[in-house]
């Protein structure tokens, strides 16, 4: 009896320990599928993008404000390129952007950030080649140009990407726009700097290695909607102001020859008289 007891007690005993080994082990899975599906491709929803813009009470074309440690940037996102404008607003609402760098700078030419790989360190060889897992399609629109202070989506070159496909998160700011005429018609321009051209400026200047990283890290320390330009644009939108009365002026040949017919008309008018005057006589 007493055998059967102990035998009964060290089989409890090894099935709650191997319990608690495939609960450790479980754990550790799912510690592994997370990781594998926060690297895994994701689907852009635009829908849902757009439903962030509605919530956050945001106009048609949006102000942000790219804060860095350097100042800070605003700018307006173009409505006739809504899928970038959508994608944008969505990674800026959801902190996306908090902490990334500028990795790339060329003093007049551009200034470039939006990888997440700019966080980790370890993977600087990699920078330039990260994102959020999807590509966004082109809207490349001949009105919008590389001028100073644009802000364009960076992609990958067309050997690799014929389509012209954009970046899900990397995004560049024109600096000199004499560069940048050559880049017209290739990448997404999707929205201009509306505020702190300087800063633009004082970013390109600083000091690079060889491939164009600071030295000194420029970060990217949030992207927020600017309340106070995105409230009076949105009331615009909302109640329209009437076309005011435009007065009809008259140009001074137009008045010169109005003047001549009042003139003649009043001589007519007494040549007549004086006709009927003689009649009577």
């Amino acid at each position: 009896m007493k055998r059967c007891l102990t035998l009964a007690v060290l089989v409890l005993a090894a099935v709650s320990c191997g319990g608690g080994r495939g609960q450790k082990a479980d754990g550790a899975q799912a510690d592994s599928l997370a990781t594998v599906q926060a690297d895994a491709p994701q689907t852009p929803v635009v829908d849902t993008a757009a439903a962030l813009r509605t919530r956050s009470h945001l106009p048609e074309e949006p102000v942000f404000e790219i804060v860095t440690t350097m100042g800070t940037i605003r700018v307006k996102l173009y409505k006739d390129t809504p899928k970038h404008r959508n994608n944008f607003t969505k990674l800026a609402l959801t902190h996306f952007y908090d902490g990334l760098l500028f990795h790339r700078v060329v003093d007049g030419f551009i200034i470039q950030g939006g990888d997440p790989y700019t966080r980790d360190t370890s993977r600087i060889e990699e920078w330039g080649e990260g994102g959020p897992g999807y590509n966004i399609d082109a809207e490349i629109l001949p009105e919008h140009i590389h001028k100073k202070g644009a802000l364009v989506a960076a992609r990958r070159g067309d050997l690799a990407n014929p389509m012209k496909e954009s970046s899900g998160s990397q995004f560049y700011i024109v600096q000199n726009e004499e560069e940048c005429k050559h880049l017209d018609g290739h990448d997404t321009v999707f929205g201009e700097t509306v505020g702190g051209l300087g800063v633009i400026d004082r970013i390109a200047r600083v000091k690079t290695d060889r491939k164009g990283r600071p030295l000194k890290p420029v970060i990217i320390t949030r992207i927020r909607p600017n309340e106070e330009m995105n409230r009076r644009a949105l009331e615009a939108e909302t109640h329209p102001l009437e076309e005011p009365d435009i007065p009809v002026t008259v140009d001074a040949r137009e008045e010169e020859e109005v003047t001549r017919l009042q003139v003649q008309e009043k001589i007519d008018s007494s040549v007549l008289r004086g006709r009927k005057l003689k009649h009577r006589e």
